[in-house]
């Protein structure tokens, strides 16, 4: 049911970027710029000719909405059309391909034109399965369209996409006018499936029958041995509830109406899911996870299924003016009791006592101690400054996305951010991670420099506040590029001491732990970080497979990085590392392209990179070396 102000409605739903903005971005940033500002204009205009209506156009994507299903593949059809014409006259350089995905389903307007939803979400998925210059569309799409246009449709299968449950039919649109379509029944739903095949299987070879069902279950995106904790990525049953208090907390909703404020709403649930991780005892989500539900209504004891969690805490924001409303309530998910609830209305500057007044309220709810002693209030490594911590909170929103573009506006972020409160801690931090990370990354002239600011920026931090666990860290990561590789593990244990239901710091520790030669050590203590963040960033992926990789596990960690890259095309340690997983798996074919392709985001790289001098084995170590040698890389 639709809130006050909002209204619920079918729409077809476009969905487009450009493949390899970044990549372009690199090459040439003033002519990419200039170039999709054309192409926007151009397909602006083809939008409105077929009754669309631009929703939102962040960076290089673009959300339409349009009232007909035939309307917007039309569209769709035009748009890549005429992008082809305007790149004949380019250069290859220069020339910019669009993906694009349809949709047609349920979404929630707001009264200011936003749309959310399950339609929307359906609609970027097929974006992403569309190839360069291509189009994919829903079976939605497909029912509304068939036989109305001259064009014909592939269908591609059944596709398990992110956060949506069940898997989507899915059709390519192939453009060429009076093109047939090939033509397919609709899959048979997969029980009947299994059933049929084990009866025809039994009949003619005596098979067991347990065999094709063991093979039909879904499986995690990642393999994962070991007796401990499983971690599992993609949930299909609910996990096994921890003994002690464990809490997920949802995504604050944006009640501002305002798309820009997303960072502002979506800053305080982070900020309230550090201040309960630092509680001994209690089990915590980890924010990558919680936020797969963001914008969709939920069933909040399916929540709790989902993530093997006690309760689950939601709310909403409002920032308006100089004041801030926050609601926020507790719910009990094994039942879907409400344990507290609360509305709080205060000036913006008291936005840090009121996200610590919320906290307490929940570890009085849930009856846990604090881990500092007998202080009642959870201390904080912020700032009293808010407009500080709002610079903060929107460096911290676009560094989170790994590529280049976003890097350089989260350092101007953050910098501003300590323009306005010099002994922010957290800012300092931040900072030093972009250093180590663009170090590695080939995105500065001086990489050692590089390390070496990152390393001043931990110590900076520490010097203004030594229980800011995250400098523990990050200084423990540049301990193990200087080859410290006992340093590394200490310090990364000592933020896990500081942090003990951080699933960020126990992901960290995994990595010197692996690389120091406790490979098995490390994929255990990832273990235990994706069991409090079973959605995670792509950096966990790449953890889990140095740890397979270090174990000579290389299918293992071909699929650890595949799913990395898919989240984070451009994360260059991934790309390493598949380069030396497929080498080392005997695929040469895939691992050459892999290295070219790595080579294209950091021409710069060799064998003596960070990513192959931390490893402490040195057969290993020269092993690696050799892999890259033979894909390729000097």
């Amino acid at each position: 049911m639709a809130e006050a102000g909002q209204r619920r409605k079918l729409s077809a739903i476009l969905s487009a970027d450009v493949v390899g903005y970044s990549k372009l971005m690199a090459h040439d940033e003033s002519a990419t710029v200039a170039t999709l500002k054309e192409y926007r204009a151009a397909v602006g205009r083809v939008i409105e000719r077929h009754a669309g209506r631009v929703v939102n156009a962040p960076g290089d994507n673009m959300l339409v909405e349009f009232p007909s299903a035939v309307e917007a593949v039309q569209a769709a059809i035009e748009i890549q059309r005429d992008i082809e014409g305007r790149n004949a006259e380019l250069p290859e350089v220069r020339h910019m391909h669009f993906r694009i995905g349809v949709n047609l389903g349920d979404v929630i307007e707001e009264e200011d034109g936003t749309i959310y939803g399950d339609g929307v979400n359906i609609a970027a998925r097929m974006e992403a399965l569309a190839d360069s210059g291509g189009i994919c569309i829903s079976s939605a799409i497909y029912d509304a369209v068939e036989g109305k246009l001259d064009f014909g449709f592939d269908f591609i299968g059944e596709q398990h996409v992110k956060n949506i449950e069940r898997p989507i039919s899915v059709y390519r649109v192939r453009s060429e006018p009076g093109a047939k379509s090939v033509r397919q029944a609709r899959p048979i739903h997969k029980p009947v499936l299994v059933a049929v095949a084990a009866l025809v299987i039994v009949g003619m070879a005596g098979i067991g029958v347990w065999q094709l069902t063991e093979r039909s279950k879904p499986r995690p995106a990642v393999a994962v041995e070991g007796s401990g904790e499983q971690a599992q990525i993609k949930q299909d049953v609910a996990l096994a509830l921890p003994a002690g208090p464990s809490i997920a907390v949802l995504p604050f909703q944006n009640m501002s109406g305002d798309p820009d404020q997303e960072y502002f709403s979506d800053g305080i649930t982070d900020d309230i899911i550090t201040d309960l991780s630092k509680l001994q005892g209690m089990m915590v989500i980890a924010r990558n996870s919680t936020f797969t539900y963001k914008g969709k209504a939920v069933d909040i004891r399916q929540v709790g299924r989902e993530l093997g969690v006690r309760h689950v805490l939601e709310g909403g924001v409002r920032k308006f003016g100089d004041r801030v409303r926050i609601t926020a309530q507790l719910v009990d998910a094994t039942n879907g009791d409400h344990v507290w609830s609360e509305r709080y209305d205060r000036p913006l500057k008291d936005v840090f006592a009121l996200q610590d007044e919320i906290t307490e309220k929940i570890v009085l709810a849930l009856n846990v101690h604090l881990l500092r002693g007998d202080d009642a209030r959870i201390l904080r490594e912020s700032t009293d400054n808010p407009e500080a911590y709002d610079y903060y909170l929107r460096g911290w929103n676009a560094n989170m996305r790994f590529t280049r573009e976003d890097f350089i506006y989260a350092e101007q972020m953050y910098e501003k951010a300590l323009e306005l409160d010099p002994e922010y801690a957290l800012a300092m931090v931040q900072l030093g991670w972009l250093e180590r990370e663009a170090a590695g990354s080939g995105w500065r002239e001086f990489p050692d420099e590089s390390r070496k600011k990152a390393r001043d920026w931990a110590n900076r931090a520490l010097e203004l506040d030594d229980s800011v666990g995250d400098a523990y860290s990050l200084l423990s990561m540049i301990e193990l590029g200087d080859e410290n590789h006992e340093q590394a593990v200490a310090l990364a244990r000592q933020a896990v001491d500081l942090i003990p239901s951080s699933p960020d710091a126990l992901a960290m520790l995994s990595f010197p732990l692996s690389y120091s030669g406790k490979a098995e050590e490390g994929l255990k203590t990832m273990q235990k970080a994706l069991r409090l963040n079973p959605f995670p960033p792509a950096w966990y992926y790449h953890g889990l497979g140095v740890a397979y990789l270090l174990m000579g596990k290389f299918d293992h960690s071909i699929e650890a990085y595949r799913e990395c890259l898919s989240l984070a095309p451009e994360y260059v340690f991934c790309h390493i590392n598949l380069t030396i997983a497929y080498m080392g798996a005997r695929e040469k074919e895939q691992g050459i392209a892999q290295a070219k392709e790595l080579l294209l985001i950091n021409p710069s790289f060799t064998t003596d990179h960070v990513a192959i001098r931390r490893i402490k084995d040195p057969t290993v170590r020269e092993q690696f070396k050799k892999f890259l040698r033979q894909a390729g890389i000097g």
